[in-house]
């Protein structure tokens, strides 16, 4: 059933005011009361599941600054993408760390970026253990969204993502339903892959703006489903059933006259949405202020658009306003 107030759930812990996936990240935003935590997974060559936004880290850690890894500097095609630095696929996780974490935004979050350097990168069973203890310390249950990154692209490479997070989730006692989780992912294989497996969790299936998913575009071309086709009637008619909800580009919520929601609610489906993010850069043109992209604009206008919707989650970047803001 759909909730009265949205969950509020801290986008990679609480990156506002911490580099993303770091232990501080993720402790801060569980003090500040979030309903769960959001860690991206990617694989290192060993078979090792660490949480980054992409597996791509240049702009999430010193790898830069280490002469030992210069040479590992090279170009990929990640999901039909070009993209040139350092991927954790070519690491072990000895290897990555000794890596520290930096500030992805350091233009927009110059107080987070105080913290570059000072903390390690997290594997997903740290991150686990971090949420469990959070729940006691705090007594409160505090759930985890787990997001599978590039699913396709590492099976291409020889690390299937599903098994290696089967064998995390069950390790650290998160597999069995007991406590909360979420999966989610834009690639929708991989997410039938873990549920054939027999992990306890509620389904989400991630949906951009624009474009298509890379494993259907894999998988059938240019006739593939495009995200835009996943959130008309007739596409959430084939995903109800499938997936236990969708989790969609805050934009396609903000725009006017859509009925995501309430075309997902009808279908038995919960609807999630990203990110709720404070500062001018982030925020719908209409919501801007002055004093450059890294001020607050009127950032409460645009999330109340969106609470209005009846939406079922958001992810938030600070979990302080967020939870401020969403909580009845």
């Amino acid at each position: 059933m759909p909730r009265k107030s949205p969950l509020v759930i801290g986008h990679r812990g609480a990156p506002g005011y911490r580099p993303e996936h770091s232990r501080s990240s993720y402790e801060l935003a569980l003090a500040m009361g979030v309903d769960a935590v959001e860690p991206d997974v990617v694989a290192t060559k060993d078979g090792v599941l660490v949480v980054r936004h992409e597996n791509e880290i240049s702009g999430t850690t010193d790898v830069s600054e280490h002469p030992e890894f210069a040479e590992r500097k090279t170009t990929k095609r990640v999901d039909g993408e070009a993209l040139t630095g350092w991927f954790t696929e070519d690491f072990t996780w000895d290897e990555l760390a000794t890596l520290r974490s930096r500030e992805r935004l350091p233009e927009v979050r110059a107080s987070s970026a105080s913290f570059n350097g000072s903390q390690g990168i997290l594997r997903l069973i740290d991150v686990l253990d971090i949420v469990r203890a959070g729940s006691v310390e705090y007594g409160r249950e505090i759930g985890v969204v787990l997001e599978v990154k590039h699913a396709t692209y590492f099976a291409s490479v020889g690390l299937d993502l599903a098994p290696l997070i089967d064998r995390d989730l069950r390790a650290a006692g998160w597999a069995n339903g007991e406590l909360p989780l979420i999966v989610e992912s834009f690639e929708s294989t991989v997410l039938a892959q873990l549920k054939e497996r027999g992990v306890a969790a509620s389904y989400v299936y991630l949906i951009e703006a624009a474009g298509r998913p890379y494993d259907l575009f894999v998988a059938h071309g240019s006739k593939g489903q495009t995200y835009k086709d996943a959130v008309t009637a007739q596409g959430l008619d084939g995903w109800a059933g499938l997936v236990d909800g969708i989790s969609v580009d805050k934009r396609m919520l903000l725009a006017r006259g859509n009925t995501i929601v309430e075309d997902a609610h009808a279908r038995g489906l919960t609807v999630f949405t990203w990110t709720c993010r404070p500062e001018n850069r982030f925020l719908a043109s209409e919501f801007r202020a002055g004093g450059g992209k890294s001020a607050y604009g009127d950032y409460e206008a645009e999330w109340g658009v969106i609470a209005r919707t009846g939406v079922d989650g958001v992810f938030v970047d600070h979990p302080d306003l967020g939870v401020g803001f969403f909580r009845d």
